[in-house]
């Protein structure tokens, strides 16, 4: 079983071997984390060329070689050529740089859980490379369930919980608060209630004033 981790990937190097939709898949999510993404393809989609073009990725247009994976922090391999992709893995490996190979979680250090983003908070399915199709439509239960109200819960939960650590508050009695305010019916009330309301629930649950600033 693997230990699922998010990744901190701010201006990291990071190399995509391939270029075409799954890799622009790829892509997205890395520069989406914050993180310097080159890409190596011989040929590219017309959004990888279209990021190269902005100076949003770097572009090498070419074959894969030994010693291209150098300096990078992780490498997703996602070309169409099985032995190159097997090559990739053994080279990411053999320099220890995190590497995932696409539908391939034997040559993989790790893979990657289908996930939902609302703001800051990320939904993952993951099983272990065994079946990405069930994960996928488990993702698409998740992203009917929780909507874009989620990214503004978390928003005010957040600043909540900093404000509660300004004043003092230990660890358990944040999380019990946190925890009440949404087993209690935070989230219905954002849509519903007027900001001055909502601080009054919040007050009630709280046991003091709390700003929300919405």
């Amino acid at each position: 079983m693997g230990y699922l981790v998010n990744l901190v990937l701010d201006r990291k190097p990071t190399v995509v071997v391939g270029a075409g939709s799954v890799a622009l898949r790829k892509v997205t999510g890395l520069l989406a984390a914050g993180a310097r993404v080159t890409v190596i393809a011989p040929r590219s989609c017309e959004d990888i060329r279209g990021m190269a073009s902005a100076g949003r990725i770097a572009l090498v247009e070419r074959e894969y070689a030994p010693g291209d994976l150098a300096g990078a922090f992780l490498v997703i391999a996602a070309t169409a050529d099985e032995s190159v992709n097997v090559s990739i893995s053994e080279e990411a490996r053999s320099l220890n740089i995190l590497v995932n190979v696409v539908d391939r979680p034997a040559v993989c250090t790790f893979t990657l859980p289908a996930v939902v983003r609302r703001g800051d908070l990320t939904l993952a399915v993951a099983t272990e490379g065994r079946c990405p199709a069930l994960a996928r439509a488990l993702r698409e239960d998740l992203e009917s369930k929780y909507g874009q109200e989620y990214a503004e819960l978390l928003d005010i939960m957040g600043r909540l919980r900093d404000q509660m650590l300004e004043r003092g508050w230990e660890s358990p009695r944040i999380q019990e608060t946190l925890s009440r305010l949404y087993r209690e019916g935070f989230l219905g009330r954002l849509a519903s209630s007027s900001a001055k309301e909502l601080e009054g629930f919040v007050t009630d649950v709280a046991g003091e004033p709390f700003p929300l600033d919405r």
